[in-house]
């Protein structure tokens, strides 16, 4: 049975019509209610009994989940349509809008993958001793702490007397891991040595290595990790700051029991560019990675989902799909887009306008709608979980499938430069004008900039595309530019052509041996080095390869039929074999070779021996073998010794 909507409209703070937008979205709208979290909330909990509804309202979910409990029933799915929607100044009609939001929240979105992180409490802390020690002594009782002193008091009775907490000295080298699974390694490490009347620290040593769950950094200075505040486990405060200090270790009591960590990403090691044959290829996600969960594994790249953070910016910048966000689906991210767009255009909308947030842009959405004129009535937004993963292929996708533009709001911790180069290569598709970063940090701005944009002129016949996000992006440009043959990109973009410089090429064809996406070809019965464009993923380990620097790369998008097929870069004509006449080799390369070495190198001196270089591999090894002095002739074969041998011997004596 379809789904119920149940309308709210906060006290009469905003309008709707539940006719309108039954009609809209073909689901059944109960009677515009004003209080569903107070004076009604009978209302509230008949249709969470019904199992059957949907609550338009999301300000009061933390209620609604509580009810539910109450009534021992499952949390009823709630939707905002007011903040994003029915809070504005726009006069205009909303019932397109809403429609989408609607149809929207009706996606069955497959819940995100994790896995189970126990924290047990054991808590390293690291700081000057007065900070540290006066730390420990308020998490001594909730977790299992030990305290490293760098300098310190040299009695290390008053270290301790009285404590309930292991204090050593020593020299902290590097940390590796996150919650619940730290590595720490330390040089000159001494221990408390608590026997006897008078304690003392054991002797130093060096390489000692330990594990912990929980690093409480009370240092100040350097962290001992890349985007500290992205490495979970590791809490981190300013020693002169008492209230970040106090956030600090409130955080740690907390921090002990079963958590559930996402896992963000899907992994194909086999699609992976990274390397092949100790060749340099592609580096992307290496060099982005602000957690450095990503490390070299020889020819492809290793993941860590504990470091990882799930900034998206490897899934994005992955020119051959080996990295997807999983969390959601990069498939479900294209439904969520296409779904907007169809929903909104059914309803009766014109020239949708798409606003890309996060969970930072959604609250700024519900302050400007608050406070402010709220967003326009063209505007729907899309909240997902990490901006970054919103790349190229997202923009077009959602230009094609009928938005006149796309605004992506930054907010903290997205990293501006990843945004900004997926940004340059959608516009270079073809998103010229219809796309935007914006990095406003006030709501009531947003508003001003939002209803001040005149959007242009969606496409007129939306497509929703299918596939990889190669592919997308490849019909995406198609549609946006559809008499458009070749489309200049920017550099280390990851569509493009091979270039061969045909006077330096030997065809050797090392290239098409390791080429990881099967882009470069040969041609088992002539010497050709061919190429798919469609295919090539720019990734450089061809060029890194090939002996002769005859490879170089021209980043462009070539919608010409033509990119998916092979075309041949080079040929050549083959050599006759001198012997039988069969095709082998290059002619060029084997008439260099003989002229280089027939009577000039001491196993090529004489004409029959140089002339072995102009034969096939078959006939070279009958003249080998058949040659005066063969290398492959040995002595004369003993003959078999028979029984008559033996007897006609003892006849003899």
């Amino acid at each position: 049975m379809a789904k119920q909507l149940i309308l709210c409209d906060c006290s009469g703070t905003q309008s709707l019509d539940p006719e309108a937008l039954s009609a809209a979205t073909g689901l059944r709208c109960s009677p515009v209610h004003s209080a569903l979290c107070t004076t009604q909330a009978e209302v509230t909990a008949a249709a969470i009994s019904s199992g059957e509804s949907v609550i338009c309202c999301a300000q009061e979910k933390r209620f609604f989940a509580d009810l539910a409990a109450e009534l021992e029933q499952p949390e009823p799915p709630a939707l905002d349509l007011r903040d994003r929607a029915g809070w504005t100044a726009d006069t205009g009609d909303l019932i397109p809008k809403m429609s989408a939001l609607v149809a929207e929240a009706a996606l069955e979105i497959p819940p995100g993958k994790s896995l189970d992180v126990t924290c047990e409490g054991l808590c390293l802390i690291l700081g000057a001793p007065d900070i540290a020690l006066a730390a420990a002594e308020r998490l001594q009782d909730v977790l299992g702490v030990t305290v490293l002193l760098e300098t310190g008091a040299e009695d290390p009775t008053s270290l301790v007397s009285g404590r309930e907490f292991d204090v050593i000295r020593g020299k902290l080298r590097r940390a590796k891991g996150a919650l619940g699974q730290f590595q720490v390694h330390f040089d000159a490490l001494q221990q408390l040595d608590a026997t006897g009347r008078q304690w003392s620290w054991t002797p130093a040593r060096n390489g000692a290595q330990s594990d912990c769950d929980l690093i409480l950094d009370l240092r100040g200075g350097t962290p001992l990790f890349p985007a500290p505040e992205k490495r979970e486990g590791y809490l981190r405060a300013d020693p002169k700051n008492p209230q970040a200090i106090a956030d600090a270790l409130l955080t740690a009591s907390q921090m002990v029991g079963t958590f559930e960590k996402p896992l963000y990403l899907n992994h194909e090691p086999l699609l992976c560019a990274h390397s092949r044959a100790s060749q340099s290829g592609c580096n992307k996600c290496l060099d982005h990675c602000p957690t450095s969960a990503i490390s070299s594994a020889g020819d492809h790249v290793s993941i860590d989902p504990m470091i990882c953070a799930g900034c998206g910016a490897c899934a994005a910048l992955c020119p051959s799909g080996a990295i997807t966000y999983d969390a959601p689906a990069t498939d479900a991210q294209f439904r969520r887009i296409q779904t907007l767009a169809k929903a909104y255009l059914a309803a009766g909308g014109q020239g949708p306008r798409l606003l890309v947030v996060n969970a930072h842009g959604s609250e700024m959405i519900s302050l400007a709608a608050r406070f402010g004129r709220g967003l326009p009535a063209d505007v729907v937004p899309l909240e997902v979980t990490a901006l970054n993963a919103f790349g190229h292929a997202e923009i077009l996708a959602a230009l094609v499938a009928g938005f006149a533009d796309v605004s992506i709001l930054l907010s903290p911790g997205v990293d501006p430069d990843i945004q900004e180069a997926e940004l340059a290569l959608a516009l270079a598709i073809g998103g010229a004008g219809k796309a935007r970063m914006l990095g406003i940090t006030d709501p009531e701005a947003l508003s001003d900039v939002l209803y001040e944009t005149d959007a242009p002129a969606p496409l007129a016949a939306p497509i929703r595309p299918m596939g990889s996000r190669r592919q997308i992006t490849r019909q995406a440009a198609m549609a946006l530019q559809p008499e458009a043959q070749h489309l200049p990109l920017p550099d280390q973009a990851p569509y493009g052509a091979v270039l061969v410089d045909q006077d330096s090429c030997t065809l050797c064809l090392s290239c098409v041996s390791l080429c990881p996406s099967g882009a470069l070809g040969d041609n088992p019965d002539l010497p050709q080095l061919r190429f798919q464009e469609e295919a090539c993923l720019q990734c450089g380990i061809c060029a890194n390869t090939c002996p002769e620097d005859a490879i170089s790369f021209e980043p462009r998008l070539n919608l010409d039929p033509a990119a998916l097929s092979q075309v041949v870069l080079h040929e050549e004509d083959p050599f006759a074999c001198v012997e039988c006449g069969a095709l082998f080799g290059v002619k060029s390369t084997i008439e260099k070779i003989t002229e280089k070495l027939a009577g000039k190198h001491a196993m090529f001196a004489r004409p029959e021996m140089a002339r072995m270089i102009q034969m096939c591999d078959d006939c070279r090894v009958q003249a080998q073998f058949h040659q005066k002095d063969s290398p492959l002739a040995g002595a004369e074969r003993p003959r078999v010794r028979t029984t008559e041998d033996y007897l006609s011997k003892r006849r003899d004596h």
